[in-house]
């Protein structure tokens, strides 16, 4: 299991995060950041996400950090 978490002071919305998923748990957000972006923003409800990275290898601007749980950790 996975998380990411997205810089949105440092997120300038270009998507390429949203492509990149191919589980599609990552979007656009409707809000406006201070500096004028729509961030991207993590959506798991379910906990599909295998922290496989390729999020966080697209990204330009280098805002997003990816966790993952260990088997070990989940017990």
């Amino acid at each position: 299991m996975g998380k990411i978490l997205v810089n949105e002071k440092f997120c300038k919305g270009c998507a390429l995060c949203v492509e990149t998923c191919s589980l599609k748990l990552i979007r656009i957000a409707k809000r406006i950041t201070p500096e004028g972006y729509h961030p991207a923003e993590f959506v798991d409800p379910e906990e599909k996400c295998t922290g496989c990275t390729l999020c966080a290898l697209i990204c330009p601007d280098v805002v997003i950090e990816v966790y993952r749980q260990t088997r070990k950790e989940a017990a």
